[in-house]
């Protein structure tokens, strides 16, 4: 070889090596290693020792010395590129016929449609049932059926990765399922109502566990702040959300034990009501209602649409609920049963512990996007026009519980085993009312009659012996359920009895506490009990 021979070979080797660190991340390891081999074999070309070269490179690389000429050809004629590997014609090609591919893709949809959920590996189980009924032996494997859904899969999760923004800055627009647009200028502009289950266990007044209670919650969209809530252990129905919008409306009272700081502020009629589709927002019952309040009832597009109204609900559970004993998660089925042994807090208490924080906390906080004043500020600053102020009256008529029942002589009425007594009664005799109350509490209720398509209110019922208690309808429940047990009588009484042996109970637990407390470290002496409140008595008839 002669010496400029030698320096082209030289040049050259050099060069690919340039193209080599130039093009590596461009190629696969086994491409590198073709290249290094080709090159390699190239600085024999013209020589006697090419022929024992390519044979070295081929069984270096595993191939045929055909195969090795092929990838000489291609590399002078394409450079480093003609040893890339050449994809397939009929790459990404599904070999399948199109009445197979549209059977997988239609039952993969329908079976994930709602709250369904059908997994790939049951769709080839269906593709095998239907390969047998129409008596076909060569069907889509398992591995084919895989690979038609990867692209839906893969579009199904990205769709469930979507979120929305949100909102930020002074406007915000809502649309309707109808394509209606609202923009959000005012308070009690636009409220929106939703339920969920509270994370905590609550029990009744003997300790048993009654589980997790219903938690509703209504939201001026304006503000965020909170309108009014229903705590309770029933389900969410029409009348469920009717208690909370009869909270929302009405001005807050509160007995003294609630003890809140600040004052619920927020009340009046909305004029429009935003929620989802479901059956408890969308009955007749609530049409009616809205109707006579003058309400409009718009229903979201999508569920993403509620970020306003779920978000509180995740506020609630970690920075409330999550600091009560009988606190609970999804995650928390394994340690259900330490949970119910740890759970101490009546509905009644909860509810109370619930207004509280709300109050004095939760509206009294600035909004994450109207940083500038808290929630109940902004609701007031945000009022247009002071709205009517609607009578509890008119309220009771369209949002309270009702159930029928018939006058007995004297005026009484038989309720939850319990028998009230209501003024101007005793002329109905015999007669057929309407009965609206509260489920929170029982003690009083309101006695209607039907007149045509409309209710007149006659009297309010007291429960006899019963009028200076508080007393829930799951609690008289409970009650009655015990005394079943014990095989005693259902009266008045026997509920009454019930109450006060519990209250003493709870107050003997109380003193108990107080006498086994450790002595103050400053002054060596016992703590001072806390003066108990007077008891006081109400005259139902002056507080409505």
């Amino acid at each position: 070889m002669t010496n400029n021979e030698a320096r082209e070979n030289c040049e050259k080797s050099e060069e690919c090596e340039t193209i080599a660190i130039w093009r590596i991340e461009d190629f696969s390891i086994e491409e590198h290693r073709r290249f290094r081999v080709i090159s390699r074999l190239q600085l024999h070309r013209g020589q006697g020792s090419y022929r024992e070269a390519e044979i070295q490179a081929a069984q270096e690389l595993g191939l045929s010395v055909r195969s090795i000429k092929r990838l000489v050809r291609h590399y002078r004629e394409s450079g480093i590129a003609g040893l890339k590997r050449q994809p397939r014609s009929d790459a990404g090609q599904l070999k399948l016929e199109p009445e197979w591919q549209e059977f997988i893709i239609k039952t993969y949809r329908q079976g994930n449609r709602g709250m369904r959920c059908l997994r790939r590996s049951q769709v080839a189980k269906l593709v095998e049932l239907r390969a047998a009924e129409l008596g076909e032996s060569d069907y889509p494997s398992r591995r084919s059926v895989y690979r038609i859904l990867a692209p839906e899969i893969a579009r199904k999760e990205q769709e469930s990765k979507k979120r929305s923004p949100g909102w930020s800055g002074e406007k915000l627009e809502l649309r309707t399922k109808e394509g209606i647009e609202i923009k959000i200028d005012y308070s009690n502009q636009v409220w929106q109502c939703d339920h969920t289950l509270a994370d905590i266990v609550v029990v009744d007044s003997h300790g048993e566990p009654l589980g997790r209670p219903t938690l509703t919650t209504v939201i001026d969209t304006y503000s965020r702040c909170v309108m009014g809530i229903h705590l309770g252990m029933e389900r969410p129905s029409a009348a469920v959300t009717c208690l909370a919008l009869r909270h929302s409306i009405l001005p807050k009272q509160y007995r003294a034990d609630y003890e809140p700081q600040k004052l619920w502020e927020s009340y009046g009629v909305p004029r429009y009501l935003y929620s989802d589709a479901g059956s408890d927002l969308t009955s007749s019952h609530i049409d009616q209602i809205a109707s006579r309040l003058g309400i409009t009832l718009c229903l979201r597009r999508r569920p993403a649409e509620g970020g306003i109204v779920e978000r509180p609900f995740g506020t609630f559970n970690s920075e409330f609920f999550s600091t009560l004993p009988g606190y609970t998660t999804a995650y928390a089925k394994p340690h259900l049963g330490q949970i119910k042994a740890e759970a101490c807090l009546t509905l009644e208490q909860l509810d109370g512990l619930l207004v509280r924080y709300i109050v004095d906390n939760y509206n009294q906080q600035p909004d994450a996007r109207s940083s500038q004043e808290s929630r109940m500020a902004r609701w007031k600053s945000g009022q247009m026009v002071a709205g009517p102020l609607l009578s509890d009256r008119e309220v009771d008529i369209l949002l309270m519980r009702q159930n029928r029942r018939r006058v007995y002589q004297g005026g009484y009425i038989r309720f939850a085993n319990l028998l009230y007594r209501g003024e101007y009664l005793s002329g109905y005799a015999g007669e057929e009312v309407v009965l609206r109350y509260d489920p929170s509490d029982i003690t009083t209720v309101w006695v209607y009659r039907q007149q045509g398509a409309e209710d007149v209110f006659l009297a309010r019922a007291h429960a006899q012996n019963l009028e200076t208690e508080c007393l829930s309808l799951a609690e008289a429940k409970a009650i009655s359920r015990r005394l079943r047990e014990t095989q005693r009588e259902i009266t008045n009484e026997s509920v009454l009895m019930e109450i006060r042996d519990r209250l003493r109970f709870v107050e003997q637990l109380r003193s108990t506490d107080e006498l086994d407390l450790p002595e103050s470290e400053e002054t060596g002496q016992p703590p001072k009990k806390k003066p108990s409140s007077p008891l006081r008595l109400y005259d139902y008839d002056q507080l409505f």
